[in-house]
C-alpha cells in the first residue's frame, strides 16, 4: 500500500468512531463490527468479507497506540490540503509526481533537518526509513489477530484444551506467498529495479512516486496464483487447539505468539490473543485464588455444633463447626482452591448461613416458644440495649 492510500484512507470512519475516541471505545467498535462482518456469519457473502478486512486494517493502525500516533500525524501533515504523498499541494510539479521526503529530510538536508522527523514518521507507517528507496520491500511484521473464547467455570479453574476455528488472512496456501502461480516465480521489476519507486529531478527538488508497474512492490508476477490473486495472502478459515492455562480470569488474554497474520517481505507474524469470557458457577465463586461457597445452615447446628459435608470441585470434604458458631462465619479448607503456574494452591472459604425456614408447623412452634422462654434471660444485642437504655434516660 502506498502512503496515499495509507493516508487517504478514514480509519476512524471505517469503525464508526470519532477521531478522539479512547482506546476502549475503539475496541469495543472493533469487536461489535468484527462479530456482524466475520465471514463465518455471513458465508459466501463478499461484500461483508471485504467490509471485514477493512475493519481489520483500521483497527491494525488504531488499536495499536505507537501507529496510531503516527497515523494521526501523517495526516494532520499531510492529510488537509498541504504537500502530501502523491502530489505536493498547490506546488505546480506537473504530470501528478509526488515529493521525495526521503531525500528532502534523510538526504541532502539531514545537516538541516537534523535527521528523522518527518522522514521517520513515514517510514514507520509506509516501510520507509531514512528515505531508502530499496527499503520499501523491507520484511514487515504482520497485524495482530484477537478472538475469544467461552469457558465454563470449572474449565477456567482447571484448565482446558479448545479448539479455535479463525478466518483471518494468512499466507497464501497455493503460492506460499510469492503471489505467483505455482511452477513460476516473481522477478524484479525493470522500471523501478527493485526499489519500488521511481524518481526522477525537477529544479532543486527530486521527486518520486510507487512504481505503477510493479504498484510499489518491486517485484512483477506475471502468471498470478489463482487463490489469492497475487496478492501472496489469502482470508482462509484453521483450526488450532489452545491450551487455556489453569486458574484464567474473566476477560483475560492468552497470548499465542506468530499465530495472527502474516507478514510482509518475509516479516514476522502477528501475534495471536484470546480473550477468555467464564461462565459464573452456580455454587462457587472465586475471590483470587481461594474459591468461595455459602453453606446454609440451621441455628441448632451453629449452637450445639455439627459436621458438615461441603462439596468441593474434586468432591467432597468434612467441615467440623464448632458449638456456639456464628452466623457469617468464615471456614478455611487449605489446599481446595485454584492452583496456580507456580504451583501454589487457594483454599476453599466457607461462609455459614443460618437458614430461617418459612413455615413451621405447631410441633416447631412449640418448641421454639419453650426455647424463648428457656433464653428469656439472654440478651443477644447487649451494645444495644446499653445505647437504648443511657438515651432514654433524663
Amino acid at each position: 500500500m502506498s502512503a496515499r492510500d495509507w493516508i487517504d484512507k478514514d480509519f476512524y470512519h471505517e469503525l464508526g468512531v470519532p477521531s478522539d475516541a479512547g482506546d476502549a471505545e475503539i475496541k469495543k467498535a472493533y469487536r461489535k463490527l468484527a462479530r456482524e462482518l466475520h465471514p463465518d456469519a455471513n458465508p459466501g457473502n463478499a461484500q461483508a468479507e471485504a467490509h471485514f478486512k477493512a475493519v481489520s486494517e483500521a483497527y491494525g493502525v488504531l488499536g495499536d497506540s505507537e501507529k496510531r500516533k503516527q497515523y494521526d500525524e501523517a495526516r494532520r501533515v499531510f492529510g488537509s490540503g498541504g504537500f502530501r504523498p502523491g502530489g505536493f499541494g498547490g506546488f505546480g510539479t506537473g504530470g501528478g509526481s509526488t515529493f521525495d521526503f526521503g531525500d528532502l529530510f534523510s538526504g541532502q538536508q539531514a545537516g538541516a533537518a537534523g535527521g528523522g522527523g518527518i522522514s521517520d514518521l513515514l517510514g514507520n507507517l509506509f516501510g520507509r526509513r531514512g528515505g531508502t528507496a530499496g527499503s520499501t520491500n523491507r520484511p514487515r511484521r504482520g497485524a495482530d489477530v484477537e478472538t475469544e473464547v467461552r469457558l465454563d467455570f470449572v474449565e477456567a479453574v482447571k484448565g482446558a484444551t479448545v479448539p479455535l476455528r479463525l478466518s483471518s488472512p494468512s499466507t497464501c496456501g497455493t503460492c506460499h506467498g510469492s503471489g505467483a502461480k505455482p511452477g513460476t516465480s516473481p522477478h524484479t521489476c525493470a522500471t523501478c529495479g527493485g526499489a519500488g519507486l521511481v524518481s526522477r529531478s525537477q529544479g532543486a527538488f527530486a521527486f518520486s512516486e510507487p512504481c505503477r508497474d510493479c504498484r510499489g512492490t518491486g517485484r512483477i508476477v506475471d502468471d498470478p496464483c489463482p487463490e489469492c490473486g497475487g496478492d501472496g495472502v489469502s482470508t482462509r478459515t484453521r483450526t488450532l487447539t489452545v491450551r487455556i492455562p489453569a486458574g484464567v480470569n474473566d476477560d483475560q488474554r492468552i497470548r499465542l505468539a506468530e499465530q495472527g497474520e502474516p507478514g510482509a517481505g518475509g516479516g514476522h507474524a502477528g501475534d495471536l490473543y484470546v480473550r477468555v469470557h467464564v461462565t459464573p458457577h452456580a455454587v462457587f465463586g472465586r475471590s483470587g485464588n481461594d474459591l468461595t461457597i455459602k453453606v446454609p445452615v440451621t441455628f441448632p447446628e451453629l449452637a450445639l455444633g455439627t459436621t458438615l459435608d461441603v462439596p468441593t470441585l474434586d468432591g467432597k470434604v468434612s467441615l467440623r463447626v464448632a458449638p456456639g458458631t456464628a452466623s457469617g462465619r468464615v471456614l478455611r479448607v487449605r489446599g481446595k482452591g485454584i492452583a496456580r503456574r507456580d504451583g501454589q494452591v487457594g483454599d476453599l472459604l466457607v461462609t455459614l448461613q443460618v437458614a430461617v425456614p418459612a413455615t413451621m408447623d405447631d410441633k416447631a412452634k412449640a418448641a421454639l416458644a419453650e426455647y424463648l422462654t428457656a433464653t428469656s434471660g439472654h440478651d443477644p444485642r447487649p451494645d444495644l440495649t446499653a445505647m437504648l437504655e443511657k438515651r432514654s434516660q433524663p
